[in-house]
């Protein structure tokens, strides 16, 4: 059973959220930060990227860093710009992004779930990226930002989130930048409250979509603190971590794509001949080409799009990763192929979210600044879920959620 409560989150008022709230701290650099606070103090980029607050160049892992970011959350709290609610509540969340709108509902998630496998990770972690999380929530005492899970459908949520729906949310904004919309309820019924909790116990598991490290990062610090309490009775607040759960069905994942500086020695012809062996290769022309099914990839090259159509046999369909056109796509083309092995480390190649089009993967070929471009088509969030269930792990940079949750909407406090 999956175990969530209720908390006393730590938010803006209505009046202040736009001035408050921030993309996450892991989607832009700390220039790019700076830019976007400018002159607002109230930016939440001021904790969760607090290095725009120190000259330029400063690493954002540099410990007077991790100590201001502290500094700033207290003065948003001294200075009313966050202010914590008097009693706990689960919380309705809602992004809108080109018409199609999902909801999610935002909980306080259990820490030995996760420690326990039963809030379940398809995505390896890095231990670097871990303890800067890590240190981040250690200071501020707090998960400043929401990790981003997925659930079963459910009916009985459903419900009680559409009902929400139809009332006046408690925050309604158009984010900058993405032009996303988003809007916010507090679930301010007992029964409400209830129904939620119970709803999640019938649950066997949560799905982590986004935000592995810190899922990782707030699960381990919730256990240092269980460690550390020779009272621990583990109804403390610190046992728990916030997350924002939407049903899988709602989700969006869009493609993924890859950008090759070399094609490892090869000449254009040689290296089409080469794929030919696992895929049938077919000149679509200079238009744009889209993957229009699974296991069909687009390769931009020379100015020209092929559609590249995995052939039977190169896949497993009873493996739930061999079955994936990220993994069919790292085995039988970039390392076979062009001999890049380790994704997570190449030079030779960059990674373009699918937010960003085909044209970005055109644009970045024609320039020089890369050799060729591959477009995959989106996993699945059943696959997402079927690996995750199976106990495995997916090749890096397979998925690309959006939109991306909008951070400063609501804090979870460790101690109350």
């Amino acid at each position: 059973m999956a175990t969530v409560k209720p908390f006393k989150g730590v938010r803006p008022p209505k009046e202040l959220v736009e001035q408050v709230e921030s993309r996450p701290y892991d989607v832009l650099d700390s220039e790019e930060a700076r830019a976007e606070a400018g002159n607002n103090e109230k930016s939440l980029y001021h904790i969760i990227k607090p290095e725009i607050d120190f000259p330029v160049g400063t690493s954002e892992y540099d410990p007077r860093v991790y100590e201001k970011a502290a500094e700033n959350f207290r003065k948003f709290q001294d200075k009313g710009w966050l202010v914590q609610d008097s009693r706990e509540h689960y919380y309705i969340y809602a992004q809108t992004m080109q018409g199609k709108t999902q909801y999610g509902l935002v909980v306080a998630a259990f820490v030995d779930d996760y420690m326990e496998g039963r809030i379940k990770k398809h995505e390896l972690t890095r231990r670097d990226k871990e303890e800067d999380r890590m240190k981040h929530v250690r200071v501020n005492n707090a998960n400043i930002e929401p990790v981003f899970f997925a659930y079963p459908d459910n009916k009985a949520l459903n419900e009680l989130i559409m009902r929400y729906a139809k009332t006046e949310p408690e925050y309604d904004f158009i984010a900058p930048v993405d032009g996303f919309r988003h809007q916010f309820w507090v679930v301010d019924s007992e029964a409400d409250e209830n129904t939620i909790t119970e709803e999640f116990a019938k649950m066997d598991s949560l799905y982590i979509a986004d935000g592995h490290h810190r899922s990782a990062a707030a699960a381990l610090v919730g256990a240092e603190k269980q460690k550390q309490n020779p009272n621990h009775t583990g109804k403390e607040e610190y046992n728990y971590f916030m997350a924002v759960c939407f049903q899988a069905s709602q989700l969006t994942i869009l493609d993924y794509n890859r950008v090759v500086k070399d094609l490892n020695g090869l000449t254009s012809e040689q290296f089409l001949d080469a794929l030919k062996k696992n895929f049938t290769v077919e000149d679509k022309g200079t238009e744009i080409y889209k993957p229009a099914k699974l296991h069909e990839f687009s390769l931009y090259l020379d100015e020209h799009w092929y559609s590249l159509e995995a052939k039977e046999g190169t896949y497993n369909n009873d493996d739930p990763i061999g079955v994936l056109d990220v993994d069919i796509s790292s085995r039988l083309i970039l390392d076979e192929i062009l001999n890049i092995g380790d994704l997570r480390s190449s030079k030779r190649i960059d990674f373009v979210g699918g937010l960003r089009g085909l044209g970005e993967l055109k644009r970045r070929v024609d320039n020089g600044e890369m050799r060729a471009a591959l477009a995959l088509y989106p996993v699945s969030m059943q696959q997402i879920m079927d690996i995750a269930d199976s106990g495995k792990i997916m090749p890096p940079k397979a998925t690309w959620f959006e939109p991306k949750l909008r951070s400063g909407l609501v804090i979870h406090k460790l101690d109350d």
